[in-house]
């Protein structure tokens, strides 16, 4: 099993950047895929990044494609979201979430990942 706690989160202006971390406890870290979900006031949670057990494979919803970068570090049980030119849509509460041990690849739904950290909140000011 799967501990996650999120950090990094904060205010900060359209255009800027944060770097949210994702601190993993846990034997399995290392074999599992690890994603950034988000949600926003009003609306459901959506996926924003993954990265698969081995840092080697990414994938993004198209919304935050060449905005932000996925990565993780193994060795510090650590995963990452750099987040840059910042919006004020990507306002929300951010997500840290580990996969399910049967996992469909490639999947962006948040039924497939069943340990969540609690969350940290971004606001990007206009």
């Amino acid at each position: 099993q799967v501990q996650l706690v999120e950090s990094g989160g904060g205010l900060v202006q359209a255009g800027g950047s944060l770097r949210l971390t994702c601190a993993a406890s846990g034997r399995t870290f290392r074999a599992t895929t690890m994603a950034w979900f988000r949600q926003a006031p009003g609306k459901e949670r959506e996926f924003v990044a993954a990265v698969n057990w081995s840092g080697g494979s990414t994938y993004y919803a198209d919304s935050v494609k060449g905005r932000f970068t996925i990565s993780r570090d193994n060795a510090k049980n650590t995963v990452f979201l750099q987040m840059n030119s910042l919006k004020p849509e990507d306002t929300a509460v951010y997500y840290c979430a580990a996969a399910n041990t049967v996992f469909r690849s490639g999947s962006s739904d948040s039924k497939d990942f069943g340990t969540w950290g609690q969350g940290t909140q971004v606001t990007v000011s206009s």
